[in-house]
């Protein structure tokens, strides 16, 4: 069984960070004479500080025919028979 340590109210995570950004990360933590999971919390509550994220923008996919509200009758032709 490993030993697994716990610190209060945190939880552990996994970040995949491309190679130049983790360089970044980490010369910014010695810059700053932090830890990496210092900076990474707060990049992260400021982002999620910001509020909700933005509304999707219509239309979500451009379409290369007729819209199927034009054609819904046709498109739910025999929906819901037997």
């Amino acid at each position: 069984m490993a030993l697994v340590w716990y610190i209060y109210g945190m939880t552990k995570t996994t970040v995949y960070l491309p190679i130049a950004l983790k360089r970044a990360l980490a010369r910014m933590a010695r810059q700053r004479q932090c830890s990496e999971a210092e900076l990474l919390r707060e990049a992260v509550s400021q982002l999620t500080a910001q509020g909700q994220a933005p509304l999707p923008k219509v239309p979500l996919f451009r379409g290369t025919g007729a819209s199927i509200a034009e054609d819904v009758d046709q498109a739910l032709a025999g929906f819901g028979e037997a």
